[in-house]
């Protein structure tokens, strides 16, 4: 089968299961024909995946988070403002989804939670009109399903994104939710709870015990907190990673606190060796480290990763904190108890996304 990705570009996950899930395909025999990345003036698509994707590799502009305060935590507000007053850009995006899908055929597309690409389905039809499907993938779908209970405040603070959820996915014909643990579905709104995907580069690594606290920040507004906790405790070693786009490959502030420009496999043989890893918990790399028996630190920078990091604490991945208080991760390392059923969950994935894709 041809299969056409469509991507959002913000972060780190989404790419990282997109390279999970085409090398699943290519290896059962399947086709990417192109990927499609949504994406704002503040990202740019890693250079990890640029070289490993392996399928030519289309960008065009989608709805971003906005931030603000020194770059740290996204303005919902401010976001919607700012893409609502952006109408003529959308378009163009909506022209050229259409454009590809024409020009392309796939057999069916995969959406990696790209807003413009569900309201391309939900105005021009692929599925009814020209026989392509639409599958949608994310770990914020599991708020989708009806088996997955939350309190009536996290209804309310989780509105904005199972609204967004709901826009990514129209006329899906199937929403693959990603999951820490295993859950029933709903078959009535089309969810199927599915395993992370981790890329192989995982399973070939060895975690080991290293005394450095491995750490990401999706925004780089967070240096400065970080800086400040180190200036505190000079004697525990940081390695950081970032995705600022004029920053060198490696960036040494001193001997016990580096920063390094977002590198796959860098990041992971960094993950593996550490004692304890402090993230803006993003969903992958939560599963990374739960994967590695990591003790984690998670500081959500927006509502997608506040949703992360309070499912990933339901099976033991860390604790959460609104600033980067390290000290609080170090007092954490000897309480850690990870979900000793994670591990065979993950390794049931590649048996279950072709199922569910293919079948």
């Amino acid at each position: 089968m041809r299969f056409l990705f469509t991507v959002q570009g913000e972060g780190r996950g989404h790419y990282t299961q997109a390279l999970s899930l085409a090398a699943v395909l290519r290896k059962h025999g399947h086709e990417v024909v192109a990927v499609l990345i949504g994406k704002s003036d503040s990202r740019q698509t890693p250079a990890f995946f640029i070289n490993k994707i392996g399928a030519p590799l289309f960008e065009f502009d989608s709805p971003s988070f906005t931030s603000f305060y020194k770059q740290k935590r996204p303005n919902i507000l401010i976001s919607m403002a700012n893409n609502i007053f952006r109408p003529f850009v959308f378009k163009d995006s909506l022209q050229f989804i259409k454009q590809k899908i024409e020009e392309l055929k796939p057999d069916k597309v995969i959406n990696f939670y790209e807003m413009i690409t569900g309201m391309a389905y939900g105005i021009y039809r692929f599925d009814k009109k020209m026989g392509i499907e639409m599958i949608t993938l994310a770990h914020q779908y599991v708020l989708l399903n009806p088996h997955y209970k939350t309190t009536a405040e996290q209804d309310m603070k989780y509105y904005f994104l199972r609204m967004l959820s709901r826009i990514t996915s129209t006329r899906a014909s199937k929403i693959l939710a990603l999951s820490f643990r295993d859950m029933p579905g709903s078959k009535e709104k089309r969810i199927v709870t599915v395993p992370p995907l981790l890329r192989s580069e995982v399973f070939d690594i060895e975690p080991s015990e290293g005394d450095y606290i491995h750490g990401y920040m999706l925004n780089a507004g967070y240096f400065d907190e970080v800086s400040e906790w180190h200036k505190k405790h000079p004697e525990v070693p940081l390695r950081f990673f970032w995705d600022k786009k004029e920053a060198e490959e490696v960036t040494q502030i001193n001997d016990n606190f580096t920063l390094h420009k977002l590198n796959d496999e860098g990041f992971l043989r960094s993950m593996a060796g550490c004692m304890g890893y402090a993230t803006t918990s993003g969903f992958e790399s939560l599963c990374e480290a739960l994967y590695y028996r990591k003790p984690t630190l998670m500081v959500p920078v927006h509502v997608e990763q506040e949703f992360n990091a309070y499912d990933a604490g339901l099976s033991g991945v860390g604790i959460s904190a609104k600033k980067f208080k390290l000290n609080k991760l170090l007092e954490f390392i000897p309480e850690y108890a990870p979900d000793e059923n994670f591990r065979e969950w993950v390794h049931q994935a590649e048996a279950r996304f072709i199922e569910e894709i293919c079948g």
